[in-house]
């Protein structure tokens, strides 16, 4: 859930910003990218250099920078760039400026300009935690829309030992976590992927098959199941290995086990993406033992596959179906007819004559094409955020 997101981590003045350093690294970690926005008291806490070095980003303190060449840190582009904003340590004081609106350092007008979810850890002594204007300030900033992350009950700084201790950075990235999963649109829905190449034995030697990896639907299964949802990913001849718990791999060699692989989950499930390169035809005899070379020609009879994706189509009830269209020529065309002729809800084009598109790259570049023949393009990317791209418009296409 965290992977790619912009993280924007607030720090106040209190003893508790030493577990700062060790937050950041959690939430990299697992995968965010991380900003910090310090008050000046935090300084006295944690410095800037560890912050910067284990984010590797600048870390803001200040409206206007102390340089040689002053220039104004932009609060408002900080809190457009932030998914999520994470204040922690949350002290007595920052609470209380936040719940009234008080704006006198560049953390506080961070966090009134921020769009994103505001997540905030309290962190102070058991007699000010306890306080009715710290619980009163706590509910306020709850009721604004901000998500509390407990303070935990351990030994305190002052020696006393209660509630105000600020939660443990691990309990920090899981509380976000489990907070973002819990709103996903997608926990819980059981999701149907099929990638990679089938291969059509014509000997135990040889096969006919094609140059697909695998690599676009594994991306896909991971950033479903980071969402939440429950996937089972019927994968071909491939040394892609997703792992999540979320995810269930099933491996087939041909198109006609992952034919029957599908139909056997296909009414359970509610969305289904047809990524794989299922080869179009079988030879219509599988020599039992190596046929041996003799003569300059070989002539094998061929048939055709079951069209899984058509199968789907004609099948198809509450499911949202999408396909894919790899091609080399009239590629529009083509991805429109097989979006009608096979009854999808979204097709995925890519083209071969695009550079560093489809089989065995790492990166995609795609043209999504709805029921009305509405096209949405893409640039280039990483196939991971290709995979985030499709699964944030069928979200949307579902929703409309």
């Amino acid at each position: 859930m965290l992977r790619g997101k912009n993280i924007l981590l607030g720090v106040t003045g209190g003893i508790a910003a030493y577990k700062s350093a060790e937050l950041v690294r959690c939430f990299i970690k697992h995968g965010a990218i991380v900003k910090c926005v310090i008050t000046p008291a935090a300084k006295e806490f944690v410095s800037t250099l560890t912050l910067s070095t284990l984010s590797k980003n600048e870390v803001f303190s200040s409206l206007i920078t102390e340089e040689e060449n002053p220039r104004w840190n932009d609060h408002v582009s900080l809190g457009i760039w932030a998914d999520y904003m994470v204040i922690a340590p949350a002290t007595a004081n920052t609470l209380s400026k936040m719940c009234h609106g008080s704006c006198d350092n560049l953390l506080l007008a961070t966090y009134l300009s921020a769009k994103c979810p505001v997540y905030f850890a309290p962190a102070m002594d058991l007699d000010m935690y306890s306080h009715p204007s710290t619980i009163k300030n706590i509910e306020a900033l709850k009721s604004f829309g901000n998500i509390e992350i407990p303070s935990e009950i351990g030994e305190l700084a002052s020696g006393l030992n209660g509630k105000g201790r600020m939660a443990e950075p691990q309990n920090i990235c899981i509380a976000v976590h489990e907070d973002i999963l819990k709103k996903s649109p997608l926990l819980n829905q059981k999701v149907l992927i099929t990638a990679g190449p089938t291969h059509e034995a014509i000997d135990p030697v040889r096969y006919i098959g094609n140059r697909s990896s695998g690599k676009m639907g594994s991306a896909l299964a991971l950033n479903f199941a980071n969402k939440g949802a429950n996937v089972s990913l019927i994968l071909g001849p491939s040394a892609e290995n997703p792992i999540h718990q979320n995810i269930v791999i099933t491996r087939v060699e041909s198109a006609q086990q992952m034919f029957n692989q599908v139909m056997s989950l296909f009414n359970d499930s509610t969305i289904v993406v047809c990524s794989a390169a299922v080869v179009d035809y079988t030879p219509k005899k599988v020599f039992s033992k190596k046929i041996k070379k003799s003569g300059n020609f070989l002539q094998i009879n061929l048939k055709k596959t079951k069209d899984i994706l058509s199968t789907l189509g004609g099948i198809k009830k509450n499911q949202f179906l999408i396909g894919f269209a790899l091609e080399t020529d009239n590629e529009l065309e083509e991805a429109k007819r097989k979006l009608t002729d096979k009854n999808l809800d979204l097709i995925v084009l890519n083209s071969l004559q695009d550079p560093g598109a489809g089989f065995q790259y790492d990166t995609n570049k795609i043209t999504l094409i709805n029921k009305m023949n509405k096209m949405f393009k893409f640039e280039l990317k990483s196939k991971n955020e290709v995979a985030e791209d499709i699964i944030q418009h069928i979200l949307i296409e579902i929703n409309a």
